[in-house]
């Protein structure tokens, strides 16, 4: 699947564009703070319904407007049309159409057009804490299960009521209730999470090894208490800690995605680059499931491509996401010299566009 055309209305900093996209690669370059990034996370409003940057609907509207709109025309690898229109307006919220018919709920779209981004943002996920990284996980598996998503949402929602129920209660059989809820809605997501990391592991060593010329190891792996022990056996054990701290100190919400650089954490031990170059591998092999489980291309976007990799490391990735494996890509650069001279080294076609205040050059 691929974007044919995005049109934006009061996106951010962009009053109003139109423009068509390549199958292959397109190119946004400008100076920091030109609005380039906004393309980007326009696209990935299209496919996730939200921001990739935590803002909100309200942050994303332009300054001194109304609302914003987003509007998307794609190709299908069968050559079918989507047309995705997402809305957002500050006193009627936000809408999103598919084909002309309006969603009754925006996560029956998430997955539709699937899509894997790599930005500056993404070093929250080593050097932020665990929650980062269970929010990557929900939303890497629930481009490809929306049970998944169901199943997270119900979660969260018991486990909120049994934390406000612990501030004021104690009766074991209400307690009871609550975790059997949790437990038959944390199995499910401790299941799917243990095997979406399983097979991302192998594919991480595979791309970190090629953007770094094999000179380090690396390894991804699943915490969870329930890998330990029934989810109702944890809970049990935790009663006493539970009504003493007035909140659930146990189960799949402590979760947490290891990262390792030659045995030592990611974190304390893996320089910038190396770090990137992970988190680039990390979401290279994101892309590489999706495809393979949703039988499309998602849309993969490299915004800053330049931030903390050296030019050897950029270009190795150029390469390998110019391969057939890959389809269509959108880069934001500031460099434009820069990105010319490595996608020419490539030899492949690729369009480019010049960003200035929130506006394509004409």
């Amino acid at each position: 699947m691929y974007l044919k055309r995005l049109s934006l209305i009061n996106f951010k900093n962009i009053g109003q564009e139109e423009f068509p996209l390549t199958p292959g690669i397109n190119c946004f370059v400008g100076d920091n703070g030109a609005g380039k990034t906004n393309f980007i996370d326009a696209i990935h409003y299209l496919s996730m319904c939200k921001s990739a940057f935590s803002m909100t609907d309200t942050q994303s509207v332009r300054h001194g407007e109304e609302f914003f709109l987003l509007e998307g025309s794609y190709e299908r690898s069968d050559g079918r049309g989507e047309q995705i229109v997402c809305s957002f307006a500050r006193r009627g919220g936000k809408t999103l159409k598919r084909n002309g018919k309006e969603y009754d709920r925006l996560s029956d779209h998430v997955g539709l057009v699937p899509v894997v981004i790599v930005s500056p943002a993404d070093t929250a996920l080593v050097s932020d804490a665990a929650d980062e990284r269970r929010r990557y996980l929900n939303g890497c598996i629930s481009q490809l299960d929306r049970g998944y998503l169901s199943a997270v949402m119900r979660y969260n929602a018991v486990l909120s009521e049994r934390n406000r129920y612990l501030k004021v209660g104690s009766d074991e059989d209400m307690l009871s209730i609550y975790d059997r809820q949790l437990a038959e809605h944390g199995q499910a997501i401790y299941e799917k999470r243990k095997a979406f990391a399983e097979r991302l592991q192998p594919l991480v060593g595979e791309y970190y090894a090629l953007l770094s010329g094999r000179r380090e190891q690396v390894e991804l792996t699943y915490r969870s208490e329930l890998a330990e022990a029934p989810f109702t056996e944890l809970l049990q054990r935790a009663r006493q800690r539970d009504l003493a701290n007035q909140f659930t100190t146990a189960g799949i919400h402590r979760d947490d995605l290891v990262l390792r650089i030659d045995g030592y954490p990611l974190r304390k031990y893996g320089s910038q680059g190396q770090q990137k170059s992970f988190l680039v591998a990390l979401k290279l092999a994101q892309y590489r499931i999706v495809g393979a489980d949703k039988g499309e291309k998602p849309i993969l976007l490299l915004d800053d491509l330049f931030d903390k990799l050296d030019m050897g490391r950029v270009e190795q990735l150029i390469k390998l996401v110019s391969g057939e494996e890959f389809g269509q890509i959108v880069i934001t650069d500031c460099n434009k010299v820069r990105l010319e001279t490595i996608l020419g080294r490539q030899g492949g076609n690729y369009r480019l566009y010049v960003v200035a205040n929130g506006e394509i050059a004409k």
